[in-house]
Parts: structure tokens; C-alpha cells; sequence
């Protein structure tokens, strides 16, 4: 380890059991020597097991649902009183469709359940911004990170009324961004990650193709929950000072990609296949 954190301290949203990105990214920042609180919402804590991470990490947890400012304000209040002082780092994992979860087709959303997905999805990292900048509870240099998914710049037609989430989360962090740069040396990030199997991603229908077909097309694989944890600490850390408002792709080299040699070959093997029984017919 590198104690890249060492003496930093943060708030880590949305760790839920030990696939989730948020779980590996606590891991990581405990290992590199930084303190932090854990937060969810009551009810996915009560689905989860946060309070084992709580206690390998030295931690206390602090329920709080991301779309109450109440919350939010407790959370931010409790934090700096238990850390001692502001924050050096936050990560926002939240994300859920209940849109996908009741198998609703994207032209046929119930808009009741998609303002829900949208305020806990996107809209929570408004807010989460929004109680941490009137508060003034950032230390300048720190960063704050939000995990997204290309399905906010790209058609992905299973992530259904999420990757319009994703799309508002990313402009969130550009436009607050600006200001939490200018006005207290903040910066602000979102990471477009591989589709990486948590307990999120797996209700998006088809989401082992998902996996599947970036993996044949990135050069370098699919990146893991791990590996994504790996390069939040390093905008977490004092090596990437000057880097904030972009959205940046840790998926492979697979946001670059058209097509790849592996699913050319396949396409093509299947022409083969249909070939071959049109003539036995």
C-alpha cells in the first residue's frame, strides 16, 4: 500500500455486501490509511451488511436516505463530529430502477417510479453536493467521485430509464463542479465503469450479455469492482489535484471501441452457421 490517504477523511454512500464498488472503494481507502463514515438508506441496510464493513474498516455507520435534505444534513453534521473536521473525499453509489425492477419496458415507464429512480439516482447527487457546499463542509483539494455507466452517452435498451439518470448525474458533476472548483478548490468527477456484477446491475435485464459482449470488445477486459475502487482512491488522493468536470471511462479501452476482432469473428461464424442450413434445406 501507498497511504495515498493517509490523514483523509470521508463519507462512502451506498455500500450495500461485498460486491458492491462502494464496499471494495472502503476496503481500499482503510487500507491507504483514511478514516471515513459509512452511509445507506435504512432500508437497503437492513438488505445488506454494512455493519461487518463498519467493522473491519473501524467505522460507524450513519443511516441516511439521499433524497431528505434532513438527512443529509445530519449525516454531514455527525460525520464532521465523528471525524473531527471537514472532508477530504466522498463517494456517491446510488443507483436504482424500480422501472427495471417491475420489468416496465423503457416506452412504457410508470413515471411515478421513474421520478423515484431519477431522485435516487441523480438527483441524490445534487443534493448530497448542494447540504456539503452550504455547509462548507469540504477541505479544499477534495474530491468528490459519482459512478456512472455509458449507457448515459450511449443506446443500451435494457438500462431502461437508468441511463437517463446516469446521463443527469454527469451533468450534475460538470455544473457543480464548477462551482465547488472556483469557490473551494473541490473537484468533482463521475467514473463510467465496466458493467461489473453487483447487486444493482443484476436487475437489468440481460446484464450477463452486458458483461459478456464488453468483455469480447475492451482490449484490456472488463474492469473489476477492485480495479474501479482502485482508481477512485487515486482521485481521491493528492495525485490527480488538478482533475475535475469530466467523466472518465474505466471500462477497457471499451468506450473507444467499434468493433472488436472476438465479435467480428463470432458475427461471422454465425453468418457461417446460417449459410451452411440454408443449404442443407
Amino acid at each position: 500500500m501507498y497511504n495515498l490517504l493517509k490523514g483523509k477523511k470521508g463519507i462512502i454512500f451506498g455500500a450495500l455486501d461485498s460486491n458492491s464498488i462502494a464496499w471494495k472503494v472502503a476496503e481500499r481507502a482503510h487500507e491507504e490509511g483514511a478514516t471515513f463514515v459509512l452511509t445507506n438508506a435504512p432500508v437497503a441496510m437492513r438488505l445488506g451488511t454494512i455493519s461487518e464493513l463498519a467493522e473491519k474498516t473501524g467505522s460507524q455507520v450513519i443511516p441516511a436516505d439521499a433524497t431528505s435534505m434532513m438527512d443529509l444534513e445530519n449525516l454531514i453534521d455527525k460525520s464532521m463530529e465523528i471525524l473531527g473536521g471537514k472532508i477530504d473525499f466522498v463517494l456517491h453509489s446510488i443507483g436504482m430502477s424500480v422501472n427495471v425492477r417491475r420489468g416496465n419496458h423503457y416506452t412504457n415507464q410508470d413515471y411515478n417510479f421513474t421520478k423515484t429512480g431519477f431522485d435516487v439516482s441523480a438527483l441524490s447527487f445534487h443534493r448530497v453536493m448542494s447540504m456539503l457546499y452550504k455547509k462548507e463542509a469540504m477541505n479544499e483539494w477534495g474530491s468528490i467521485v459519482a459512478l456512472s455507466y455509458m449507457a448515459a452517452q450511449r443506446v443500451f435498451p435494457d438500462y431502461n430509464d437508468m441511463a437517463d439518470n446516469k446521463a443527469y448525474l454527469e451533468s450534475v458533476a460538470r455544473s457543480f463542479g464548477y462551482f465547488f472548483g472556483r469557490d473551494n478548490k473541490v473537484r468533482v468527477n463521475t467514473i463510467s465503469q465496466s458493467p461489473t456484477p453487483t447487486t444493482a446491475g443484476s436487475g437489468v435485464k440481460g446484464f450477463d450479455g452486458f458483461i459478456a459482449y464488453a468483455e469480447k470488445m475492451s482490449p484490456l477486459g472488463n474492469a473489476s469492482a477492485l480495479e474501479c475502487a482502485d482508481y477512485t482512491i487515486s482521485l481521491f488522493s493528492d495525485l490527480t489535484k488538478k482533475v475535475t468536470l469530466q467523466n472518465l471511462y474505466h471500462d477497457g479501452g471499451f468506450s473507444n471501441m467499434g468493433v472488436s476482432t472476438a465479435v467480428m469473428n463470432e458475427f461471422m461464424e454465425m453468418e457461417a452457421e446460417k449459410k451452411d442450413e440454408s443449404k442443407g434445406k
